[in-house]
């Protein structure tokens, strides 16, 4: 059967996705194929899309006619462990959260949003899986999940992950990729330990310059020995105290398809640099070339560019820090509320704090300061909260906006640029007071 292209746009209704031609639907979303008893024939990586999505393996899958929807994905939310999320795009999975479902100091595993790149593994099984810390290290190791345990400081802290074209969907024009609107981001705990004390014991190389990270997902073209995504991080922050090799998200085993068993995190950067289904790290002397790594892939012009303009290849440069950003979580948008409320959220930056958070509720004319808390640990996000006494009835917005510990404040507006990364727009969330 020919590929089909899954659609970027927003794509929540699965059931219709299916009705509207199941054969191309069960190849494009599972990599099930058709036979002429109306049997859907799953395997390799759509049989473990689909057990990943069920949450559960399938012993009858050869049985399953083509184009059934499991009768798990009938729930309100079709991702099973998962609670509320919008599915974005079908293969591969990718899934957001609606603001108002993160309001959670630390997220809960069911509402951290899912961005793959490829196809889930098969064997997601914590005992048989291993790690291999290779390339330029005196000492080349490969390591169970219980010899890191047993090894190494285990540590648990609360990261902030963002997806790199979170915000997305408001660049005008448009830019090509998974229409990310605000949901694109957790500030899980995870527990693990640290990758610069996996590094020292190795034997980091005086030359080294980057690392590079695999996983153990598939190409979602279905092509055998393609990568999807192998990404890397400077050597100086893999070294800091906060980037961790994770095996425990909240207390419990990671979520599938939040890259169990083992997974890394790297607070603050782009959330591709955070390997899911964590095989192997191995140091480079030069910055890492995986897929993912070059041309436009999570990298932005030099320089400012017009709406829509062509830009160089060797004009762009690879994104690390993300920019200051906040998330209003209470309210929710189009809420009817009593002239008195609270406004709840979150806001981070990178590698650096947050000083100050504001809101306003008259379209920016005047602004009132938020109590902003301080982080749980470095790589956490920070909440903060404020009293409103809106004037009477009517139509109001609520906006934010953060300012980091180096003064930078987040804008009204950003830049264009041809991916759509980078949005750190202030949020606005609309209310009614009737």
């Amino acid at each position: 059967m020919p590929d089909q292209d899954i659609p970027e746009s927003r794509s929540a209704d699965i059931h219709e996705f299916f009705a509207k031609d199941p054969a191309s639907a069960d190849f494009a979303f599972f990599g099930r194929e058709t036979h002429s008893d109306r049997r859907g024939f799953l395997r390799g990586a759509g049989l473990a899309t689909m057990a990943a999505l069920v949450g559960a393996a399938i012993p009858f899958h050869r049985n399953m006619p083509a184009g059934l929807v499991p009768a798990a994905f009938a729930t309100e939310s079709v991702l099973v462990g998962k609670d509320g999320l919008t599915l974005l795009n079908e293969r591969p999975v990718n899934a957001e959260t609606p603001a108002h479902l993160l309001d959670d100091a630390v997220t809960p595993t069911a509402r951290h949003f899912i961005r793959n790149n490829g196809i889930p593994p098969t064997d997601m099984d914590p005992e048989g899986w291993r790690l291999t810390v290779d390339g330029m290290v005196d000492n080349p190791m490969t390591y169970s999940i219980a010899d890191l345990q047993a090894n190494f400081e285990n540590v648990s802290m609360a990261l902030v992950i963002e997806c790199g074209g979170n915000g997305r969907a408001f660049f005008n024009p448009s830019a090509d990729g998974s229409q990310w609107t605000y949901g694109a981001v957790g500030c899980s705990e995870w527990s693990g330990v640290r990758l610069k004390d996996v590094l020292t014991a190795g034997g980091v190389q005086p030359n080294v310059v980057y690392t590079a990270h695999e996983g153990a997902d598939a190409h979602a073209s279905g092509v055998p020995g393609k990568v999807p995504i192998s990404r890397g991080i400077p050597i100086a922050k893999a070294m800091t105290d906060n980037v961790i090799i994770a095996y425990a998200q909240n207390g419990r085993p990671i979520h599938p398809m939040n890259g169990a068993p083992l997974r890394l995190v790297v607070p603050g950067w782009p959330g591709a640099c955070s390997q899911k289904w964590l095989q192997r790290i191995w140091l480079r002397d030069v910055v890492h070339d995986g897929p993912k790594m070059t041309g436009m892939d999570y990298r932005v012009p030099s320089y400012k560019v017009e709406p829509g303009e062509e830009v160089d290849i060797e004009d762009f440069e690879i994104i690390e820090q993300m920019p200051v950003k906040s998330l209003i979580t209470h309210p929710a948008n189009g809420a009817a509320l009593e002239p008195s409320f609270e406004v709840r959220g979150h806001a981070w930056s990178g590698d650096r704090t947050i000083d100050s958070v504001s809101v306003s509720f008259d379209f920016g004319a005047t602004w009132n300061s938020a109590e902003v808390e301080a982080p749980a640990n470095a790589g956490a996000w920070q909440n903060f909260r404020t009293g409103v006494e809106l004037p009477g009835r009517g139509y109001y917005e609520i906006w934010a906006r953060a300012v980091d510990s180096e003064g930078v404040m987040q804008p009204h507006a950003i830049d264009w640029n041809p991916k759509g990364y980078l949005n750190n727009t202030m949020h606005r969330v609309a209310v009614r007071v009737s």
